[in-house]
């Protein structure tokens, strides 16, 4: 609603604007005429131009950001030239010289007759649309922003009409006040004019935002390793709410799974007693869709639904794995249909072809939605990885699940949403999942360590902290003596927002963990060139505590932007100092998890 109300005043306020300037006078020529047969169809003929050509710009912005991710860059040149058409007039002149000469011509056109004949005065609203719409300020700026990032729909659609409305409502101020008015928008061109090139300046700064991967929710991307106490506080009360309208935690993996599993008892419930939570979400949001052609909450009526949330970077994701592959296994014949919806936590997720290639490896073949934008993730209220939300034949959420566990219990509700959508023979028992590698269940009464994020917007325990220096190479120097969960670096390193790089060979990372497993998410160079690394275990190789990705004698290589398991500790499970030595440059190092 506040939207709609900002859109409006932002419509209300683009009357200072000098393009409407020249067609003024064909206005004003019309007051103190019948409005309904004058005002009213120049009113209308305004609008209805300037709301078509908006709509046009934001339909073909929200059609080239469906083409393919590489549409999303796209759409921000376009942005960006928007942006700078509110900085450089010139610019903007040169770019809607066509507009505006249409415009003009018919201005002179429909001006000639001064009559009031609402043909005319039609005329007159069209050329005034034609005239506004190019120039129309930067409100109009940010609404197409958001269509063209976003994709024209319904919201769009209000929001401009709100803003064609506002000019409408100046439009007719001026027609009641005449020259009056005319005289003082001349005055107020000067202000105006510093205020569209300052909100353009903002624009060209939200570009850089979006292209820099801010946009997909600095707040759902916050680590809560901080507030693990206040989560495992509230997680018995907030359990029972439903998921579609809870937006009172944030979005976590591994301490999320642990805080979940923890409070397990809260999340219990009997398939007898499916409460309603909500309808199914849309699903449109995504850019793209692997193993299948793009499904809707609509054309799923009539089966099962298990929209997964998850990113193949996330360690519970991928220990859940093996129980929605097989549930889309058993179930498939039955009614149940699996939805995967990838969203990245990190920028590396966003390449498709990197989720393209972690489905293969992982061996799911059930459709996934590419969730790039978070658009479906909104369209959820979501704040989880992984996220399980179970939908029944007729569209309505029945049950939710967060993080790991209760696999027992979600199956049970699988066959009873199956069994109440008429599945003539719904099969028995429960699955065992046989999982191997990453996607062995943790041990949960080991893990003392929590995620720890090696990118200064949520780092963590890293020391000496006085060394830490952003966005530029820096040598680091380890700590000797680390206390538990303390890390630090050695070599010339750079400490981006998501990932440390290593500018050098011979650099290292030294953490001082308790967990039966320990993970590190890495990625090789922009060349893509392999980078070898050493492991070891209190200065001493693995041996038999190595982990899927590392030999006994604790070498390995990065091949690829993904997790990578480096220990995984036999029998009793100790805290010990682990320490990763790459013999390359370019490695890059995004997050600690641990099992």
């Amino acid at each position: 609603m506040w939207l709609l109300v900002l859109a409006y005043l932002g419509g209300v306020l683009t009357i200072v604007s000098p393009c409407i300037l020249p067609v003024l006078p064909f206005v004003f020529a019309r007051t103190g005429q019948p409005f309904l047969r004058s005002g009213l169809p120049l009113l209308a003929g305004m609008a209805l131009t300037f709301a078509l050509v908006a709509s046009l710009a934001a339909v073909g912005g929200g059609w080239v950001v469906q083409v393919n991710q590489y549409g999303r860059w796209l759409a921000l040149l376009f942005v960006a030239l928007f942006a700078l058409t509110l900085l450089l007039p010139r610019l903007a002149e040169r770019l809607t010289r066509p507009l505006v000469a249409a415009g003009g011509r018919l201005s002179e056109a429909a001006g000639a007759d001064t009559r009031p004949r609402p043909g005319a005065s039609l005329l007159i609203g069209v050329a005034t649309g034609l005239l506004w719409a190019p120039c129309a300020g930067p409100i109009l700026g940010l609404l197409l922003t958001g269509a063209a990032l976003q994709g024209a729909n319904i919201g769009t659609t209000l929001l401009l009409l709100a803003y064609a409305a506002g000019a409408a409502t100046s439009l007719a101020g001026a027609l009641l006040l005449g020259g009056k008015v005319f005289a003082a928008m001349k005055r107020s061109i000067g202000a105006g004019e510093w205020l569209r090139r300052g909100l353009g300046a903002l624009m060209l700064a939200g570009v850089v935002a979006i292209s820099l991967g801010w946009d997909t929710g600095i707040l759902a991307r916050l680590s809560t390793a901080s507030t693990g106490g206040i989560e495992q506080a509230l997680v018995g009360r907030l359990a029972g709410k439903s998921a579609i309208s809870s937006g009172a935690m944030m979005a976590q993996d591994s301490q999320l799974g642990s805080s979940m599993m923890a409070a397990g008892g809260a999340m219990k419930m009997t398939a007898a007693t499916l409460p309603i939570e909500g309808k199914l979400p849309p699903l449109d949001g995504a850019v793209q869709w692997l193993n299948s052609p793009p499904l809707s909450a609509e054309a799923l009526k009539g089966k099962v639904v298990l929209v997964d949330f998850w990113t193949y970077s996330c360690i519970n994701c991928l220990r859940t794995l093996p129980y929605v592959k097989a549930w889309a296994e058993k179930y498939r014949d039955q009614g149940l249909v699996v939805i995967g919806v990838h969203t990245p936590e990190f920028a590396f997720e966003r390449d498709v072809g990197n989720v393209t290639k972690a489905m293969k490896d992982l061996g799911i073949n059930y459709p996934v939605a590419i969730d790039n934008d978070y658009k479906v993730w909104r369209a959820f209220s979501n704040q989880y990885w992984p996220a399980h939300y179970f939908a029944d034949a007729q569209g309505r959420i029945r049950y939710h699940h967060f993080g790991e566990g209760n696999y027992a219990e979600s199956e049970r509700v699988i066959q009873q949403l199956l069994r109440e959508a008429g599945a003539a023979q719904v099969a028995g028992g429960l699955i065992d999942a046989k999982a191997q590698g990453v996607q062995l269940a943790a041990d949960m009464s080991e893990i003392r360590s929590p995620e720890t994020y090696l990118g200064y917007q949520r780092l963590e325990h890293f020391v000496p902290a006085a060394s830490l220096a952003r966005d530029r190479v820096t040598a680091y120097s380890p700590p000797t003596n680390p206390a538990l969960n303390e890390w630090g670096l050695e070599g010339q390193w750079k400490v981006g927002a998501e990932q440390a790089t290593l500018a050098a060979p011979a650099g290292k990372i030294v953490y001082r963990f308790h967990a039966r497993d320990l993970h590190l998410v890495l990625g090789p160079g922009a060349d893509g060139k392999p980078v070898r690394f050493k492991v070891t275990l209190d200065g001493q190789i693995p041996g038999a505590a190595h982990g899927t990705d590392v030999a006994p004698d604790g070498t390995g290589v990065v091949t690829e932007q993904r997790l990578y398991q480096l220990v995984r500790q036999p029998g009793d499970v100790a805290e010990r100092t682990f320490s990763i030595e790459f013999l390359d440059p370019q490695v890059s190092a995004y997050a600690f998890t641990f099992g």
